[in-house]
């Protein structure tokens, strides 16, 4: 019996120490995975473009103005040439005030790319202060992509497409509308999406080169070998990191904030730097 109780203790002192860990430590902190991508489409006056992707920063749940801060800080570190973000500024359950929303404008409008800053909405961000994220986008200088598109010229008038598909909750989003552009062919084509699972409806249309998502936090809970524990509706088919789906590359950003649980287990909060060559 001594014996059973003294296991049963250790057990409960693991899991214990696990939820202290996810909750305090897994939580805290910020990396940056770097990522090589070679594609001969890329336009020669492109080669070498660095594009920094961050996500689901949920503000105001486990992220707060000195988080923010410092990712701010280490984005402008790369001295990057694009700067995207995929969605869920917000979290549902925020309840943020005006005064929330022009500090969160002020430091993002912080970072600086050489070729713009882009942003999309995520399922977070469409409920009754979805007028006020995308404010706070428009505020902060970043393009705002609502099933739409731009072109980033370079000075030879090379080109690349960058579209912003908007979020598959309350059926907002149209592929169509997006990409069905004339004279786009030719382009090295960046798409930006929520919710990874759109992934195939968009490659089986349309020839893109790069798919840029959140959403899923990469699992926010894992664990070794198995992998993510959950992960939430339309992030069911890619939800990992990285992903080869024929001529696409999609990847998948881990996040900065938290959903649902304010726990991250093996899977700290992060920053994608990408740096894409020609050859």
């Amino acid at each position: 019996m001594k014996r059973f109780l003294k296991w049963l203790f250790i057990i409960a002192l693991i899991i214990i120490s696990i939820i202290i860990y996810a909750r305090y430590i897994g939580t805290m902190g910020l990396i940056t995975k770097e990522y090589t991508i070679k594609d001969t489409n890329l336009p020669s006056d492109f080669d070498g473009l660095k594009i920094v992707h961050f996500s689901d920063l949920h503000y105001n749940r486990a992220i707060n103005i000195t988080k923010l801060n410092k990712v701010v800080k280490e984005i402008n570190n790369i001295n990057p040439d694009i700067v995207v973000f995929t969605g869920d500024l917000i979290d549902k359950d925020s309840n943020l005030t005006d005064n929330d929303y022009i500090e969160l404008s002020n430091i993002l409008n912080n970072i600086n790319a050489k070729y713009g800053k882009y942003a999309i909405l995520g399922n977070h961000d469409i409920g009754e202060d979805k007028d006020n994220v995308v404010k706070t986008y428009t505020n902060s200088n970043f393009t705002f992509l609502d099933n739409d598109h731009d072109i980033i010229y370079s000075k030879n008038n090379e080109r690349i497409f960058i579209g912003g598909i908007s979020p598959i909750t309350n059926n907002t989003s149209d592929i169509n509308k997006t990409l069905n552009v004339e004279n786009i062919d030719s382009d090295y084509k960046i798409i930006l999406i929520h919710e990874p699972d759109l992934t195939d409806d968009i490659v089986k249309n349309y020839q893109v080169n790069l798919i840029l998502a959140g959403h899923s936090h990469n699992g926010q809970i894992r664990l070794p070998i198995i992998g993510a524990i959950y992960t939430p509706p339309y992030a069911k088919k890619y939800y990992d990191e990285y992903y080869k789906i024929d001529n696409t590359n999609l990847y998948i950003s881990s996040g900065i904030g938290v959903s649902t649980i304010n726990y991250r287990l093996f899977n700290h909060p992060s920053i994608n730097f990408y740096r894409i060559n020609k050859n």
